[in-house]
């Protein structure tokens, strides 16, 4: 076994990778660019080595920084991690050169999968199901359009050598594809350093669903069953789960047994993963199609990890290492349910702009037994030798974080916008919903923007908890945009009179450091509150213990639960409804956030809250004559200059941020005033870049 690995990566993966290693007993080097010298990942690991400047190009991305940071500090193996280097044949290449082991696949099966257009010939030359498509390397856009328009729209413009989400762009119309294909070819030179493209037919109402594999290298291969990830964003996913609700016995084993043909074909071994579109509408689970084959480690594995008991970093380490896989197919079970949502630093209430920043404040929900404690508390026992985690379960949950940031972090531009992956298990899929949408509610996230009130609002969602999956489900069910999930009308009262209760404490507090707020008053107290654009009374009366409430003259409620001011997670009971509400105070007013959405409250007297209707609300400021930059980002195309026609729905911009591209356009017919912004200038939230007459 090795003695010391080095973990060719940053974040949460870096972090995830180094805690298995521990448990090993095997050292760890971490690697770093300035942008996370005081990173989890760097102070986690034993060792340290920076690579150079933030920028991937510059630090994440140099083999050869990597190959030199292992021989200075005596690594024996490397693990990629997902991403960067992770499916570079020239990496696993110049590694074996310095005989230096790659935790992953061999290099010719990197080659054959690696590349998009040439996977898809080898699977079909094995009698695998692909895609219709043009599996041609395309040059140019006019190319595009009419290679296009012969597969019939719509169709799916890919990278290469993609992944991750990266370099993909669906087009309804050849207006979509002389828009985005350009485009394309960018993101996936600048992602994957290939730019080529092809293009396959787009199945409509698709399910993503993969097939997780894992060999060694004396040629024994098996299947983990299935992880469903449908539920996508722009192509990136947001929520995956393992099993997938859709898939049966028999599709299991069909669509396993085509993946491990598909490994042995390119003699895989370590972990990886079979991509597979499927045709939800089919009730026969037949029409499942060959994607791609990810020749490394997923961000979703936890799920898989979850509900078979294996530790994959621990095999990928094992199998690196020479080792034999300690079990055979028919030892691979399902126990339970699993579901990961992957917390982004964006803003589901503005369109799902990236944020970045410092994290002024991170707590996230207090983890449960994991599956590498498991690994360690059994790792001496018959099962832990044959190679399954068989650990006790019973009917109670599991709650995990895999995360590689802290209190004071920043999110940085230069990276993916992950910030956590909450992974919840459980008996039953209900279940499993069930604790993610109670550990979300404990997710606490100052400083940036993040998705959390919109995971906890796919948790709800109707259609997602009937398991009728499609990577169109947002678009669909989302079309006009995130607006907070939907409050029933018992949770706004019970949110009216948590309000009112914190703001009497506050009040309280106010009154004993600086007699702010006049005389003291222990007894009773009536309120105004308005959330959800409605108003309700509220009185409360304190008691030790706890606090009385009506609301709007109804029946006595008694509020159980203790908050102090400052205290940003409170547990409460509502006339016995448990309740767990994030607590914000902005200016004059509350915001409790909870179940998926962040309520505005205001708490007032009830003299101030008849003098309010008197105030005159300020207008908002007309920005219409102004395109401004959305997010933090650079600036990569300008196409108009000053005295340019436009008009609605042009696109006349183009910013990238955490290695996204984004099209900007045209608000409305206008003529360009002026330019402040110019191509390849970093650009700051609100900054202008173009102004209309």
């Amino acid at each position: 076994m090795f003695k010391k690995i080095l973990i060719a990566n940053r974040g949460e993966i870096a972090c995830r990778v180094i805690r298995t290693a521990k448990h090993m007993g095997i050292k760890t080097v971490a690697v770093y660019s300035d942008a996370d010298a005081r990173a989890p990942h760097v102070l986690m690991a034993d060792e340290a080595v920076r690579l150079g400047p933030a920028p991937a190009a510059e630090s994440y991305l140099k083999a050869e920084l990597i190959i030199d940071a292992c021989k200075a500090t005596g690594a024996e193996a490397v693990h990629p991690g997902y991403g960067f280097l992770s499916e570079r044949e020239s990496f696993a290449k110049a590694l074996a050169k310095e005989k230096i082991a790659f935790i992953g696949p061999p290099p010719k099966a990197i080659a054959a999968m690696g590349d998009k257009i040439e996977s898809k010939k080898l699977a079909q030359a094995a009698g695998v199901n692909i895609v219709p498509g043009y599996l041609d390397d395309i040059a140019i856009t006019d190319e595009a359009v009419k290679i296009a328009a012969d597969i019939g729209y719509p169709v799916m413009m890919k990278a290469s050598a993609g992944g991750g989400g990266k370099g993909m762009r669906l087009a309804w119309s050849e207006k979509d594809v002389r828009e985005g294909f350009e485009a394309t070819k960018r993101e996936g030179l600048a992602s994957f350093g290939d730019d080529r493209v092809f293009i396959e037919k787009f199945i409509e109402a698709p399910r993503h669903i993969e097939i997780q594999v894992l060999g060694d290298q004396h040629g024994h291969i098996v299947y983990l069953n299935e992880r469903e990830c449908s539920i996508q964003r722009r192509n990136q996913k947001v929520v995956e789960e393992a099993p997938s609700p859709f898939v049966t016995p028999a599709m299991r084993q069909a669509m396993g047994e085509q993946a491990v043909a598909l490994a042995k074909a390119v003699g895989y071994y370590s972990a990886g993963t079979v991509e597979l579109i499927v045709n939800g509408a089919d009730p026969s689970g037949k029409s499942f199609y060959f994607l791609e084959m990810n020749t490394r480690l997923q961000v979703e594995h936890p799920v898989t990890e979850e509900v078979t008991g294996l530790d994959l970093v621990e095999q990928m380490i094992r199998v690196a290492a020479g080792e034999k896989l300690a079990f055979t197919q028919k030892d691979v079970k399902l126990d339970g349910w699993a579901i990961e949502t992957r917390v982004y630093a964006e803003d589901p209430y503005r369109g799902f702009l990236p944020s970045t920043g410092r994290l002024i404040r991170y707590q996230p929900p207090q983890p449960t037994e994991s599956v590498i404690a498991r690994s360690e508390a059994t790792r001496q026992s018959s099962a832990a030798k044959s190679g399954l985690l068989r650990s006790a379960r019973n009917d109670g949950v599991r709650v995990r974080v895999d995360d590689g940031v802290i209190d004071g972090g920043e999110i940085s531009m230069f990276y993916d916008p992950m910030i956590a992956k909450l992974i919840t298990w459980a008996p039953t899929r209900d279940a499993a919903i069930d604790t993610q949408i109670a550990a979300l509610d404990q997710f606490v996230i100052d400083g940036i923007a993040d998705n959390v009130d919109f995971l906890s609002a796919l948790m709800q969602h109707p259609r997602f908890r009937r398991g009728d999956l499609a990577t169109d489900f947002i678009a669909d069910e989302f079309s006009d945009g995130f607006h907070g999930a939907p409050a029933d009308e018992q949770l706004l009262v019970d949110l009216a009179l948590i309000a009112a209760k914190v703001a009497a404490i506050s009040d309280e507090r106010a009154h004993e450091i600086s007699d702010q707020l006049g005389a003291r008053t222990n007894g009773s107290r009536e309120r105004i509150v308005r959330i959800a654009g409605a108003e309700q009374r509220v009185r409360i009366k304190p008691y030790k213990g706890g606090t009385l409430g009506v609301v709007d003259g109804g029946e006595l409620v008694d509020i159980v639960g203790h908050w102090a001011p400052g205290q940003r997670l409170l547990r409460v009971s509502v006339d016995g409804r448990a309740r767990i509400v994030q607590v914000r105070r902005v200016g004059r007013d509350w915001e409790l956030q909870t179940r998926g959405r962040t309520h505005r409250v205001q708490v007032l007297s009830p003299h101030v809250a008849e003098l309010s209707r008197f105030m005159i609300d300020k207008p908002a400021p007309d920005l219409s004559r102004l395109l401004l930059a959305p997010m933090p980002g650079l600036l990569t195309r300008l196409d108009v200059a000053v005295g340019d026609s436009v008009e609605p729905g042009q696109p006349i911009a183009v910013m990238e941020a955490m290695k996204m591209e984004n099209i900007l356009r045209a608000p409305k017919a206008a003529t360009v005033k002026a330019t402040p912004a110019k191509a390849g200038d970093s650009l700051a939230v609100d900054q202008i870049i173009v102004e209309f007459e």
